[in-house]
């Protein structure tokens, strides 16, 4: 396989065949979800009883309270590592966390980044129904890129980036399905990994990005977690977002693919093979924990995601109420469906 990276893209829109071990594990997912299965066509749409079961079990998403969650951390600047803001967000997700959730957990250490030398960082993690067997790991990176080195000026590349849809709207959707969920318990057991130092990477090293998540990785919170399967939230905050079937999600957990597009609550989610990216997902994966990426990845572009992208541009101008919530039903919609 040959493929070209830009910053953490790899451009590749065709599947690799996989070893027997690998098809066999695709089958047996496909007859763990028998009704999952992709239905082909241009866009995601929702089935009309899953719509009804999952309607009746759960109240609707409550975009609006998402998108103030995205907003309260903007305000805090962004949220670089080893700065004040950074601190000053993680104590405010950490007592938001503790509202919503059973237990709160935060796991300090020191990484070796390709470029800012060693700093500290913070993976903060909220579990619900601590006691259950059955677990659904939900994540998304809370840190902001330290360098606005995708700018169309120059001027900008090294000032930070506010981070409004890459990290900021995924985490607010989650904190927000923390509060609903608390209101309307779930059967299943939820583990919300809020990971940082995501965005410190560089071109040149595959390793040097999502360094809080291989962190986690290496040092579980609770030695021999597994999970269901994992699902990411990247850049889910964008008006006109396009959610596509990410390579390695594809690779590594079609099943469970199959289970969230089956789900989507929304036309920004695109029935069709996607490209491939280096980001948190990868490293849950490679811990032996199927995991798929949610992340708005656009085959039109240059940079392969939207414009705002590692620019001084990704500010709370760019995000849209409406997929949030697009978003945040469809993993409602995922954990009805698990649970029926």
């Amino acid at each position: 396989m040959s493929a070209s990276q830009r910053r953490k893209t790899y451009r590749i829109f065709v599947l690799i065949p996989c070893d027997m071990k690998m098809t066999l594990l695709y089958i047996l997912l496909a007859a763990l979800f028998t009704a999952c299965g992709s239905t082909g066509g241009t866009s995601a749409t929702n089935d009309a009883t899953a719509d009804t079961v999952a309607a009746a079990t759960r109240p609707p998403f409550d975009a609006d309270g998402a998108l103030e969650l995205t907003r309260q951390q903007c305000d805090f600047g962004p949220r670089v590592p080893g700065t004040p803001a950074h601190a000053k967000c993680a104590d405010w997700l950490v007592a938001t966390l503790q509202a919503s959730c059973d237990t709160v957990m935060v796991q300090s250490a020191t990484v070796q980044t390709a470029r800012s030398g060693k700093v500290g960082i913070k993976n903060i993690l909220g579990v619900i129904n601590p006691e259950t067997s059955q677990r659904l790991l939900l994540l998304a990176h809370w840190d902001t890129r330290p360098w606005a080195d995708n700018d169309p000026d120059e001027a900008n590349h090294n000032k930070p980036v506010m981070g409004a849809n890459d990290g900021a709207s995924g985490v607010g959707v989650l904190l927000q399905l923390a509060r609903q969920l608390k209101a309307d318990r779930p059967a299943l057991g939820i583990d919300i990994l809020l990971v940082d130092a995501e965005d410190m990477g560089v071109n040149e090293n595959e390793e040097s990005w999502a360094l809080g998540t291989q962190y986690w990785a290496n040092h579980p919170h609770v030695e021999g977690y597994k999970a269901l399967f994992g699902i990411l939230l990247d850049m889910v905050g964008a008006a006109d977002a396009t959610f596509t079937r990410e390579y390695y999600s594809v690779l590594n957990a079609s099943g469970f693919v199959d289970l969230v597009w089956r789900n989507a609550a929304g036309s920004h989610f695109i029935n069709s093979q996607g490209g491939a990216i280096t980001d948190d997902h990868l490293f849950v994966n490679r811990a032996g924990i199927p995991c798929i990426d949610i992340i708005d990845m656009r085959s039109d572009s240059e940079t392969g995601f939207c414009p705002e992208w590692h620019t001084v541009s990704d500010t709370m101008d760019a995000i849209s109420v409406a997929t949030l919530g697009e978003v945040g039903q469809t993993l409602l919609n995922v954990i009805a469906d698990i649970e029926r």
